[in-house]
């Protein structure tokens, strides 16, 4: 009995440390939110941002505008492993990836698709680090956009950086990307992958009379093939995001000039790219239709004289978007894909031929139909 009572205890002492011994405090480690990616000298570089989340964590004791501390680490090696290694020699705590929600690129680390390769394959085998993790690439320094704080100094992860859906839901020109669509992009042939570029806008905002920084997407980084192609801004792009399904709300002037009779706001386009063989040479014609109400009326112009100019701004904003992209040999509205899709054989033809397979001609036709679906609570003239 006595033998039976002491394996009941020894048992009992058992079950309740093998609970705990690999059990960790959540507020010693050390998570990472964001990841740099940098390349000089022959070295990859690697900046983390660092959280602690018991200063961030929502509840009843949590002061709005509290300043929130951001630690960033560096490492340096010459492979991306390296450099993860590098910063766990200084960490003091153990590096949790799990919450990664953006990664940022240098231009000069974009600069060589092999290099890019290389970090998507170390970073994609790594299963802390997730695909839905947002993608970037920068002019700025990395350690400038890490130190970036958010308005009414709001915890990082509620910045652009890494939450840009509700900003994208307000003003839509260049759609967030995520790393699984960068994969695909890059895989894919006959697309070029985009990344959007992230930036600090040093003269938009003030608190108080002190300036504030804050980010902005700038433009966007496009490579194909492991190649990089270049840079484009905002507003060269401004008619790619015509052809982008997932446009919420994105406003123009018409006509597009100095004094403007009206601003509209455009949502919810549906577009169609179908290529064309005649004569052994390929021709695009983009159909497009799109929704839009009027959000501003400078003067009294009827609702079919603003669904005309507004299908002649679109029009005109798509067309200089592509000879923009031309000029550069940047696909921009992704016509070869169309292409690759619709007539594999044709698009492998010229492959061989060129690597670049866009002229001048080759945009055809661009038709636009805008529905103006209501002038808000001021009614405008039918004709």
């Amino acid at each position: 009995m006595r033998k039976y009572s002491l394996l009941v205890i020894i048992t009992a002492i058992l079950l309740f440390q093998t609970g705990c011994w690999n059990s960790k405090d959540i507020q010693t480690m050390a998570y990472v939110t964001a990841i740099g990616m940098d390349y000089e000298d022959g070295k990859y570089i690697t900046y983390v941002q660092v959280l602690n989340f018991s200063n961030v964590a929502k509840s009843e004791s949590t002061q709005l505008g509290k300043n929130v501390p951001l630690w960033i680490g560096k490492g340096e090696g010459v492979t991306v492993t390296e450099t993860f290694n590098s910063i766990y020699a200084t960490s003091q705590l153990r590096v949790y990836w799990g919450h990664v929600k953006a990664i940022v690129c240098t231009e000069r680390f974009l600069s060589n698709g092999q290099r890019v390769k290389e970090a998507y394959d170390m970073l994609n085998r790594y299963r802390e680090v997730r695909y839905n993790v947002l993608l970037y690439g920068t002019k700025e320094s990395l350690r400038d956009i890490f130190q970036q704080k958010s308005i009414l100094n709001l915890s990082p992860i509620d910045s652009l950086l890494d939450n840009p859906s509700q900003i994208y839901s307000q003003r839509s020109y260049i759609t967030p990307h995520y790393g699984f669509k960068i994969i695909s992009e890059i895989n894919e042939a006959g697309q070029s992958a985009m990344l959007p570029s992230i930036a600090i806008d040093k003269g938009a905002w003030t608190e108080d009379k002190q300036p504030r920084t804050m980010f902005r997407i700038d433009g966007a980084f496009y490579s194909q093939d492991s190649q990089f192609l270049g840079w484009m801004s905002e507003k060269e792009l401004e008619g790619f995001r015509w052809l982008q399904e997932k446009l919420a709300r994105s406003p123009i002037n018409i006509p597009d000039i100095k004094k403007p009779v009206a601003a509209i706001v455009m949502i919810k386009p549906k577009s169609r790219i179908l290529p064309v063989i005649r004569d052994g040479k390929v021709y695009y014609t983009i159909k497009l239709k799109i929704n839009a109400y009027v959000d501003e009326m400078v003067e009294n112009v009827t609702t079919k004289d603003m669904e005309r100019l507004a299908e002649q701004v679109i029009e005109d904003q798509i067309r200089k978007t592509y000879a923009i992209g031309l000029s550069k040999k940047i696909d921009v509205l992704q016509l070869g894909e169309r292409l690759y899709r619709n007539y594999p054989q044709k698009w492998h033809e010229l492959n061989r031929k060129t690597d670049f397979k866009l002229d001048a001609n080759s945009l055809d036709k661009v038709e636009v139909k805008v529905n103006l679906q209501h002038t808000g609570k001021y009614k405008a003239r039918a004709h």
